[in-house]
C-alpha cells in the first residue's frame, strides 16, 4: 500500500513535471491518467521493491557514499599504477560468487564493481559475476564480500512489510 501512495506520488510528479500544464482540466486528466496507471500495475502485481524503489532512498544514500569512498581509494591504486615507469599490473579474469537474490541488487552489484577503477563486470550468470581485475594475482573474490554484502543488506531486504 506504501509502495502504491509512493508511486502514486512519483508519477504525479513526473506527470506535473514534464506537462507544464496546470489548467484544471489537465490536472484533472492527469489524476485520471494516475489512477489508472496504478489500478492496471496493482492489478498485475508488478508494485514491488524494484518498480518503485523511491523508499530504499535512505539506505541507498549511505551505500552510494560507502562506494564513493570505495572509489577513491581504487583510484588511487590505479593512479600509483599508471605513474610507474614499469607496469606491473597483472590483468586477469576472477569468477565472483553473490549473495544477492533480486536483479535489482545483482545489477547494482555488477555495476558497483563497474564503477570501482580496476576492475570491470564483463558477465553476469545466476550468482556468479566474471569480473576483469587489473590485479588479478593481488584480488581474491573475497574482497568484494563487503560490497555483496552491503549491496544485499540495501536491495534484497526480505521483510517486505511495505
Amino acid at each position: 500500500m506504501i509502495r502504491s501512495f509512493v508511486l502514486m506520488i512519483a508519477i504525479a510528479l513526473l506527470w506535473l513535471g514534464l506537462s507544464g500544464h496546470y489548467s484544471p482540466l489537465l490536472l484533472s486528466l492527469g489524476a485520471i491518467s494516475v489512477i489508472v496507471t496504478l489500478l492496471v500495475t496493482s492489478r498485475m502485481r508488478i508494485v514491488d521493491k524494484a518498480s518503485a524503489p523511491y523508499l530504499l532512498l535512505p539506505q541507498a544514500i549511505d551505500y552510494w557514499m560507502w562506494l564513493f569512498g570505495e572509489i577513491v581509494k581504487a583510484n588511487w591504486t590505479v593512479f600509483k599504477a599508471c605513474l610507474k615507469v614499469n607496469l606491473d599490473i597483472d590483468p586477469g579474469l576472477i569468477t565472483v560468487k553473490t549473495m544477492c537474490e533480486s536483479d535489482l541488487a545483482r545489477t547494482t552489484f555488477a555495476n558497483s564493481i563497474t564503477l570501482t577503477p580496476g576492475t570491470v563486470t564483463l558477465s553476469v550468470e545466476g550468482e556468479n559475476l566474471l569480473v576483469h581485475a587489473l590485479y588479478a594475482s593481488q584480488t581474491d573474490p573475497e574482497d568484494f564480500s563487503e560490497m555483496d554484502e552491503r549491496v544485499a543488506q540495501v536491495f534484497d531486504d526480505h521483510k517486505d512489510t511495505l
